[in-house]
This record gives C-alpha cells, structure tokens and sequence, in this order.
C-alpha cells in the first residue's frame, strides 16, 4: 500500500473531554499487544460497532473526537493505535510512522475486528469501519480482510480499481474526497467507483470540486474546507444509520 505524502499538515489538537464514556482497551494481535480507546453511547445495547483508523499522524486527539462524535450517534467505536503509542507531531515523523509493516497493521486491524465480534454489548453482524488519509486506505483494507464486515468509510484514503482484490468486498462503502487532492486523484477514484459498478458492489463515490486531501480536518488551515466537511459528516452517518436501519 503507497504511502500517502501529501496528508494534511496539522497540530496535535487539545480538546475537551467527550461526552461518549471511553475506556482505554487492549487485545492481542499475534505476539504483540495492541492498544485502543473504546467509546461507548449511552443507553442499553447491543450496539453497532465502527473500528475508528487514524490518519498518518498516528492516535492523536482529533481522531479521538471523530470517534466521541461517532458514539453519540449510537455507535461503539473503538480508536485503535496502529502505530502502537506513536504519534507525530511534524510531517517527517509521520511519514516515517506510516511506513509501518503493512502486513502488521493489517493483522493489528484483523484483531480489532475480532475483539469488538467477542464484545457482548456489540452486534455482532453491525461492524464497520472508517479511515482519514492514510487510515482511510487501510479502511479499504479491511474491508478486503473481513468478508463479515457491513459499512465501510474511505475519506481521501488510498484506493484500488484491480478487480481480484475489490471483489472480496462484501461492504457497503461510502468514499469521500477531494478533486484537488495531489495523491489520492479523482481518476484513481472514478476508477475504483467504476469498478466497483462493474463488480455489483454498493458503493456511494463523492468528488468535492474545492476540496483537497485532509479537507476534514479544521487543523489543515488553508486545506480545510468549512464549506464541505459538514456535508461530508452529514453523508457519514447517513451513511451508517441507513446502512444499518432496523
């Protein structure tokens, strides 16, 4: 999997605490211990369930809200740290992060799709995922890895139009990007949403013409797009809360 050069420059981010009750959570993934922050929603469950993959930049706090936001929607979503306590704070580091033995992120990714499956309050055939810039690549990747996988969110990550592999996708997926993006371009999306067509996949393609790569992220000054990302969280739940309808 390419990594992704032109992710959205940003800040680790000091935000409030979040109204979702979180737990840090850990499980293993072969011989090594895997680490993740679990949110909760209120009420009684079982619950759908939504793997949280972060961006290049490793488990920062953004991410962290994205999966709170996540959780007051209804949703277990469960932040998981693939850089295993890492996190960059420039581009450099995070370049040098997102190099990680993509073998073991996706066995990491495996054993986080096996732990929420072992969850009582989970249910159990409502287990999804979501992914920003490079986690939204490894996004795509679990959906190739979990056949039992229901939803799936790519937001600007790295796709694939070769049919071998998008064929083992039993998703639904929604994809959000941005044509100004330098890395992940609108023909290698066209591509894959084109494929997916040919497939009899579900797949929801959306190219924002003013967008760029990170446009969600507020902390990409002049990248983040105000005008967009609202529409963009608004198709995400959409997205999970049809997919998922009783």
């Amino acid at each position: 999997m390419k990594s992704i050069f032109v992710c959205c420059l940003m800040l680790v981010l000091a935000i409030p605490s979040f109204c979702a009750a979180s737990k840090e959570v850990t499980y293993k993934s072969g011989d090594e211990t895997v680490k993740g922050i679990l949110y909760t929603p209120e009420g009684k469950g079982p619950f759908p369930a939504i793997i949280v993959i972060h961006e290049w930049w490793g488990l920062n706090d953004w991410v962290k809200e994205q999966a709170s936001k996540l959780a007051d929607q209804g949703y277990i979503a469960l932040a998981v740290d693939l850089y295993h306590g890492k996190v960059a704070t420039t581009r450099e580091e995070a370049h040098e992060l997102s190099r990680a033995p993509s073998d073991r992120v996706k066995r990491d990714l495996h054993a986080t799709f096996g732990y929420l499956q072992s969850q009582p309050n989970v249910k159990k055939d409502r287990i999804g995922a979501i992914g920003w810039c490079w986690g939204g690549g490894y996004s795509l990747q679990v959906a190739l890895l979990e056949p039992q996988l229901t939803a799936d969110v790519i937001n600007y990550g790295d796709v694939s139009a070769d049919p071998d592999q998008l064929k083992k996708i039993n998703a639904p997926v929604l994809g959000l990007f941005g044509a100004q993006d330098r890395g992940i371009t609108p023909d290698d999306v066209k591509k894959f949403g084109e494929q997916m067509d040919k497939l009899g996949k579900k797949a929801d393609v959306t190219i924002y013409p003013d967008a760029g790569h990170g446009f969600q992220n507020p902390v990409n000054g002049a990248g983040y797009n105000a005008a967009d990302t609202p529409d963009a969280w608004k198709k995400i739940t959409a997205f999970f809360a049809s997919t998922w309808k009783k």
